[in-house]
């Protein structure tokens, strides 16, 4: 898998982790799109289909993450999509999206706690992309 073929959508309201995130992504060698919310998320993916997205879970309201990962699921259900979240930090509600009962609402591929490590974030991205090829 060649990482300068492949797009990742990362949507965040954190200006700070949004630019981090992307940096992250760049070097790891992957082109980037951003979004800094669910609604601008949402227009560019009426015109571009990412490889893979990483949403955050709580924007412009406590569920967007959710919202918007069901709406890309929806348009692209090949489309891999990483939620990272502070939530379980912050709320200590963690979710298990394996889960059965939880599988049926969370669409996502994959979550991870935000303060990610670098390595575990590229080994995340890379068996998402390599499952979806």
């Amino acid at each position: 898998m060649n990482p300068s073929n492949k797009t990742i959508l990362i949507v965040d309201d954190d200006q700070d982790y949004l630019f981090q995130l992307q940096t992250k992504i760049q070097n790891f060698g992957f082109k980037t799109i951003t979004a800094d919310g669910q609604k601008e998320a949402e227009e560019l993916l009426e015109k571009v289909k990412p490889d893979l997205a990483i949403l955050d879970l709580m924007m412009e309201n406590e569920d967007s993450g959710f919202i918007l990962c069901y709406k890309m699921k929806k348009k692209y259900p090949d489309v891999p999509i990483i939620i990272a979240t502070g939530v379980a930090a912050e709320t200590g509600i963690s979710f298990d999206i394996h889960d059965e009962s939880n599988r049926k609402w969370i669409k996502a591929d994959c979550f991870l706690d935000k303060g990610i490590r670098s390595e575990k974030l590229k080994e995340e991205i890379d068996k998402l992309l390599v499952k979806q090829a």
